[in-house]
């Protein structure tokens, strides 16, 4: 499935469609094969933590690969949240699939980060990461993301950047009542 082709440097279409096609099962198989909630909390003898709507995230590579960045993730569901972000010279957006259930547990996220903005623009980015939410106020998240887009930036820079690239960021998580 993951045969690369290269034609000039570059990958081909087959090899982009395959991509996201893995990045999406290993999201609706992770998501599909998850215990109820109700066994999770009687295993680690502890509540669901419902009592939260929302998070704020800050810190470093945060809001869509942002140097400095934030996001704010709400539940659409118990275990399913939208996040959104932005920051300096940076957006993205993500679908999360939190294991636990409530929005302090570590998470699955499928996300596109857009890093930078007109002639600072470098890159577009897809991919399936996970972020690690500790109990209090620490985050940190890794994955693999797959370039869509190059842009002007990395052009002048003379920047070369692999096909698929290493997602990573940390920082702080506030949530919201």
């Amino acid at each position: 499935m993951f045969n690369i082709t290269l034609n000039n440097g570059k990958s081909t279409l087959g090899f982009k469609k395959s991509f996201l096609i893995a990045s999406l099962h290993i999201l609706v198989l992770t998501s599909s094969a998850q215990i109820s909630e109700e066994a999770l909390a009687k295993m680690l003898n502890s509540h669901p933590d419902d009592q939260y709507i929302g998070t704020v995230t800050v810190g470093i590579l945060q809001g869509g690969g942002s140097l400095i960045g934030a996001d704010f993730e709400f539940l659409v569901e118990d275990h399913y949240g939208f996040q959104i972000g932005g920051g300096f010279v940076g957006y993205g957006a993500a679908l999360n699939y939190h294991f636990k259930g409530g929005i302090r547990s570590s998470f699955l996220s499928f996300g596109y980060w857009h890093q930078g903005h007109q002639e600072t623009y470098v890159q577009s980015l897809i991919g399936p990461t996970f972020v690690y939410r500790g109990p209090k106020w620490f985050t940190a998240q890794i994955g693999l993301g797959y370039q869509l887009e190059e842009g002007p930036a990395a052009q002048q820079l003379d920047l070369n950047l692999p096909g698929t690239q290493l997602l990573y960021s940390i920082g702080a998580y506030f949530p919201l009542h």
